[in-house]
């Protein structure tokens, strides 16, 4: 695509779901996903930071009131679920939900803006939205489930831990079945999280880039020769944008809410 040329649909797509990478073999590191993850992150904690530094007791401003209301939402949902004691939980909770959704939105944004502008300074592949990176939302999933070990060593002690392991569900003369169905289970744990956020996100980035396709807008030419493909691609890309909204909503919402289901149960004993 650095050549002048206009790109075919298989460049086109490569261009929005390639990686840029440096490295080789395990040790491939990807750029986009952890420069904008972390652009994410500060901009956005950050700014909750401000809020919460400069935040008066008497009525509230418009943004110190958002932030109260998605705190306080979430702040309700770890006391209706967990039923521990333990003051991690809830700014957890806060940072799951928070920095899913935020990176989740970027995907409203249209998918050639970020894209094109890094291709102007020489950057040819490069994914805007971080869930959409199996390595991110692995990274995640993976980050609860060592946190769902600490918590039952924790609440359980080594031994309690153990005899839950070896006698749960069935008792101990089946522990090796138990032993089964306990390493499947919490192996499953990292793996549904990582795979309906990312499967999610990805599904709608392609769609997104099929209805660019579809209209035939993913040269400049064809974006500059045609306003009738330009509007109904624009129709189409905003219907799909409003539904996208309860998506990037509800994907940061569920991995929130398992996170905090699986610490209740780590913490809490059979």
């Amino acid at each position: 695509m650095a050549t002048g040329q206009a790109p075919t649909a298989n460049e086109y797509i490569s261009h929005h779901l390639v990686n840029l990478q440096v490295g080789e073999g395990f040790w491939t590191w990807h750029l986009d996903t952890l420069i904008m993850s972390g652009l994410v992150g500060i901009v956005v904690f950050g700014l909750m930071a401000h809020v919460a530094r400069n935040a008066t007791p008497g009525v509230p401003g418009k943004l110190q009131a958002f932030v109260e209301m998605v705190t306080g939402m979430v702040h309700q949902q770890v006391r209706d679920t967990f039923h521990g004691k333990s003051e991690l939980v809830t700014p957890l909770a806060i940072t799951v939900f928070v920095w899913i959704f935020s990176m989740n939105a970027i995907d409203l944004i249209p998918v050639d803006f970020i894209s094109g502008l890094l291709e102007l300074a020489g950057v040819q592949y490069f994914k805007a939205v971080p869930t959409t990176d199996p390595n991110a939302t692995f990274a995640m999933s993976l980050t609860v489930f060592a946190l769902i070990i600490i918590f039952n060593l924790k609440f359980k002690g080594v031994g309690g831990l153990l005899h839950e392991v070896f006698t749960a569900p069935f008792g101990p003369w089946l522990a090796p079945v138990n032993f089964i169905l306990r390493i499947i289970e919490e192996v499953a744990k990292p793996i549904s999280l990582a795979l309906r956020l990312f499967g999610n996100m990805f599904a709608g980035e392609v769609l997104f880039i099929l209805m660019v396709l579809l209209a035939g807008l993913w040269s400049r030419e064809a974006l500059l020769a045609s306003g009738a493909s330009m509007l109904g691609h624009v129709l189409l890309s905003l219907g799909w944008a409003i539904f996208h909204i309860l998506i990037i909503t509800l994907q940061a919402f569920v991995f929130m809410m398992l996170t905090i289901v699986y610490m209740s149960l780590a913490a809490e004993s059979h």
